[in-house]
């Protein structure tokens, strides 16, 4: 064989040389564990032929992109199986999830328990038929013309420029550069039997999946995650490498089940949820009250060792508070709606004196900045580190309020530092060791950081503070040692913000509880307009 059909490639960091054309199927052969392969940093599938130079890694079914490649792949064959089960069912969009997989489909009826339970046994038929999933670069007009019956599809393909910003899961579906069909492929005839509009990768074939997988839940969804959108049906599964590994994540969840603070404050009459209060308003109960107040104890002892000060802020405000701080244009949807109150009438019913618009407080801030800036302030008092435990009200949607996790009333332990620019990367450094290590007394110790920054087009303040803000808690949140897991866009800005994630044992990840006896990591700096100095805020 000549070498000028051979080309160069750096496989698994080793320089190898292979026959032109190759695949990643000839080239990982031997390696059965490998079902896609990162070529220059991007996950392709494996039939897909490698460039010369190419810089290409085996990726194994059991590895975190090998996990999300399984889940994906099984939620196609899902899918095929309801509209084998539901032949009028409309594809929404099915992506991978933390340890699994779901699915939207418009359908007349919800899905029951005994659906889930039959499409089960279809998907292990679809998958014993080893069928190949294969990928087709289709034009804009041949996709249209492939998906004239799927009527969500459609219209993801007009979104297909602006697929990051488009709704939830776009970017699965479409996306800058090529437009691509996944076909399921029978092996026998070699006919399309079922498709998808999809960016991949997939598995070579459904063999893969083997009988590892599960359908756990069906529930209420709306198309794009936007409420004004049609209401769809969304179906769950997870699936994994082995069987025993689906085992084990099942008894995952069950003790997680079985530890559920909801049922635990039931049974131990902690706390409870009456229904005469509304949603995600909690009572404690006497020992819910101990437990509650140990806690807080303890936190006020430790903020008062690390030298904040105390103050107490009221639960209801004048609406003009928050339009100067800016929430009620950026929070309006996510605060109870005003309470019109002082309003005099003479007795025609003309308004003598006009009222004003009072709010629950969402948030603490604002009214931390009026005792800071109740008075003049000498640079001797700084850093000023002002903490209250305060009772704070959001108004969450009805379905994601959660136990004590999402609430719509809760109160935190919440704390506002003022300082100079110079103190700034200290206090940050401070508080950001200081929180962890409250919560390490509290049993939590398995951490990870987020930085949150800048959206562009909602956000408030100069570019210039946002910059140095951003790239300061950049600079803390390396040092400290933890992972700083990935860098999000905030939907509405105030302030850059560096939270911090837990994983727990019983569940893959957990966010600290926003409660008044837990607390969570370095959560906001901003800089105030008014105020020639910077002002940290770590509310829970």
């Amino acid at each position: 064989m000549s070498d000028a059909q051979q080309i160069t490639l750096i496989v698994d960091g080793e320089e190898t040389k292979v026959t032109e054309g190759t695949t990643g199927a000839e080239l990982f052969f031997e390696r059965r564990d490998v079902v896609v392969a990162r070529v220059d940093g991007e996950l392709k599938d494996l039939d897909q032929v490698l460039p010369e130079g190419a810089q290409v890694d085996g990726i194994t079914i059991d590895s975190p992109d090998g996990l999300n490649v399984l889940r994906h792949s099984t939620a196609h064959v899902m899918a095929q199986a309801v509209q084998q089960l539901r032949p009028d069912a409309k594809l929404g969009i099915g992506p991978y999830i933390t340890d699994g997989f779901y699915f939207d489909f418009d359908v007349a009826e919800p899905f029951t328990p005994e659906d889930l339970r039959q499409l089960e046994k279809m998907m292990q038929k679809i998958i014993n038929q080893n069928q190949k999933f294969v990928r087709r670069v289709v034009t804009e007009d041949e996709a249209r013309e492939a998906m004239k019956g799927e009527p969500y599809k459609l219209e993801l393909l007009g979104k297909k420029n602006d697929a990051a910003d488009a709704g939830e899961g776009v970017n699965v579906e479409v996306g800058a550069g090529e437009i691509t069909i996944y076909d399921n492929v029978d092996r026998k005839s070699g006919d399309s039997v079922w498709c998808d509009l999809c960016r991949g990768p997939h598995l070579p074939n459904t063999k893969l999946i083997s009988n590892a997988f599960a359908l756990t839940r069906s529930s209420a969804a709306y198309w794009l995650g936007n409420q004004n959108n049609q209401q769809l049906q969304r179906i769950y599964g997870t699936a994994w490498p082995t069987k025993d590994a689906l085992k084990a994540y099942q008894e995952r969840i069950a003790e997680a089940e079985r530890r559920d603070h909801r049922k635990l404050g039931a049974e131990l009459d902690l706390f409870s949820f009456p229904d005469e209060l509304g949603s995600g308003l909690p009572v404690f109960h006497p020992k819910g009250g101990i437990i509650r107040k140990a806690m807080e104890d303890y936190s006020r002892q430790r903020h008062v060792d690390a030298g904040y000060e105390f103050v107490y802020t009221p639960h209801i405000t004048k609406g003009h508070l928050y339009e100067v701080s800016g929430h009620l244009d950026w929070y309006r949807e996510g605060m109870f709606p005003a309470m019109h109150i002082d309003a005099e009438l003479n007795d025609d019913g003309t308004v003598r004196k006009p009222g004003q618009d009072y709010y629950l407080k969402p948030m603490n801030c604002p009214m931390h900045n009026l005792i800071f800036r109740s008075r003049g302030r000498s640079y001797r008092e700084l850093p000023l580190r002002l903490f209250e435990f305060g009772s704070v009200y959001r108004y969450e949607k009805s379905g994601v309020v959660h136990g004590l996790t999402r609430v719509r009333g809760m109160t935190q332990d919440d704390a506002h530092i003022y300082c100079t620019r110079e103190q700034m990367k200290d206090e940050l450094t401070t508080t950001l060791n200081f929180v962890l290590g409250l919560l390490k007394d509290y049993g939590l110790d398995d951490f990870y950081l987020e930085l949150s920054t800048k959206n562009e087009d909602k956000f408030v303040g100069e570019d210039a503070a946002w910059e140095e803000a951003t790239r300061t808690l950049a600079e803390v949140a390396e040092a400290s040692g933890w992972n700083l897991f990935r860098i999000r866009v905030e939907p509405r800005s105030t302030a850059p913000r560096s939270p911090c994630r837990r994983r727990t044992r019983w569940a893959a990840l957990g966010r600290c509880p926003p409660s008044s006896w837990t607390s969570t990591c370095l959560s906001v700096l901003s800089w105030s307009s008014r105020l020639p100095t910077a002002h940290a805020s770590a509310p829970s």
